[in-house]
């Protein structure tokens, strides 16, 4: 059972907070976690500066996985992604799924990194490209790219803290957080 339901019904996102892992559970949450929608994922750079890349991800359940390469002969990949040194130095980060229709939904999510890195491509990496690009372009497309001395990392966030805002039932408060009375 996942932490926002009960023995009989889900609890309503109305009822639960901005920072509520259980705000996950939830009909807005998970559409945006199932979408084709990429995550805006951000960090603190070795330099100090935030940034912010635009990613593919695959929600497990418990983990947002996002990949990315370490090195990538076939495609001209020689040096690891530049935010693994950074992830490495402070392994926190957060993550926006948002749209762009109105009403906008937000999914945000906060919460340390785990780097693993794997030899080829990572599973998740694959099956966000079948997500993303459908199951014919991504075989081709994984084809493309696996290679002998491909390394992808696999960057798993775990959250701590989720926000939701879906400017129908969750809308922002002027004082921050969620209108109760909305």
């Amino acid at each position: 059972m996942s932490p926002a339901t009960t023995d009989t019904a889900p609890v309503p996102a109305t009822l639960l907070r901005q920072g509520d892992p259980a705000l996950l559970d939830t009909a807005t949450a998970r559409r945006l976690l199932a979408s084709t929608i990429p995550a805006r994922f951000a960090y603190v750079a070795v330099d100090g500066t935030p940034r912010v890349v635009p990613t593919w991800f695959h929600w497990t359940g418990h983990e947002l996985v996002m990949a990315t390469y370490v090195a990538g002969p076939r495609i001209g990949i020689r040096h690891p992604a530049n935010r693994l040194a950074a992830l490495r130095r402070r392994p926190e980060a957060a993550v926006t799924i948002d749209t762009d229709g109105f009403p906008p939904e937000s999914l945000s999510l906060r919460g340390p990194v785990e780097i693993i890195e794997v030899s080829g491509l990572a599973p998740e990496y694959a099956a966000a490209a079948r997500r993303y690009l459908g199951p014919e372009a991504a075989a081709g497309m994984l084809a493309q790219v696996e290679a002998p001395g491909t390394v992808q990392a696999r960057i798993a966030l775990r959250p701590t803290w989720v926000g939701l805002l879906d400017f129908a039932g969750r809308k922002p408060s002027a004082q921050g957080g969620v209108d109760p009375e909305a």
